[in-house]
């Protein structure tokens, strides 16, 4: 009997054990995941859908805006050292009141196409890095939604992945070349320095802004941003899920003002 006790002790420690193991290698799979979301250019397919609500916008300060950016990002093997990663932004917009008069509008927003040709090792001080071509694409579904200009230029993106830590920043240009002759041009530099910090349970907390330079206007639109996001699993739906406040620290007199807020659903489809 006491041999029997012994066995099954020894039988549930191990089962135990190997529950534990199974919990800890999810944790670490669902951590790493959630760092790869903290690089632009990981070797990840994603579908980022993010919501974006302003108001105190339009000239007269009385608008609201949301905006539903739909971004799939998918990368793509382009030989053993080298990834090439697409990051498309598609703008769902609903706003009212913009300017005086105008109602409300409903509809699909410009789209931003941009791709990364990224290695797919570090360098040897452990910088990641990409660059490549963007595209703005006028696919506004009516004149209020969109710029009805074509666009390109450059984009990079330049990270570091330390301890949990993330930090680096995205950049772009873009000139218009083509489009609605009575609209005016595009010459608009895109700034957004990051810093976030993922636990070992896949809580990722970040700050970032979003800068545009309007080299036409010569105007800045400077949000802050403040995030938290966690890595989940909703059925076999690998997600994260998150949210966050911001604030229109500089803008325009026509942009946003205030706080806004935004939210997030990314779904997850890991290799």
């Amino acid at each position: 009997m006491k041999m029997k006790n012994i066995f099954a002790a020894a039988l549930v420690g191990e089962l135990s054990m190997s529950g534990l193991a199974t919990q800890a290698q999810a944790e670490d799979s669902a951590t790493d995941l959630a760092k790869k979301l903290s690089n632009p250019v990981a070797a990840l397919i994603s579908v980022p859908m993010q919501l974006n609500y302003d108001k105190k916008t339009g000239t007269s300060q009385s608008g609201k805006r949301s905006v539903l950016n739909v971004q799939p990002v998918v990368p793509v093997t382009l030989n053993q050292d080298w990834n090439i990663i697409s990051r498309t932004i598609v703008p769902l917009v609903s706003q009212q009141d913009i300017t005086p008069g105008a109602g409300s509008q409903s509809g699909v927003g410009d789209i931003v196409q941009s791709v990364f040709f990224s290695p797919k090792a570090p360098t040897a001080d452990g910088w990641i890095w990409g660059a490549g071509p963007v595209l703005l694409l006028p696919t506004g579904s009516s004149d209020m939604l969109s710029a009805k200009k074509w666009g390109a230029g450059p984009t990079a993106v330049l990270l570091k992945q330390d301890s949990g830590w993330t930090y680096g920043a995205l950049a772009n240009h873009i000139w218009s070349f083509a489009g609605d002759s009575t609209r005016s041009d595009i010459s608009a530099t895109f700034l957004q320095p990051f810093l976030s910090y993922t636990t070992p349970t896949a809580w990722t907390y970040g700050v970032n802004t979003e800068s545009t330079y309007d080299w036409k206007a010569t105007q800045w639109s400077v949000p802050l941003n403040l995030s938290v996001s966690k890595v989940t699993k909703i059925g076999d739906q690998l997600m994260s899920l998150g949210g966050g406040v911001r604030y229109w620290a500089y803008g325009p007199d026509s942009g946003p003002h205030g706080w806004g807020l935004r939210l997030v659903m990314t779904l997850l489809y890991p290799k």
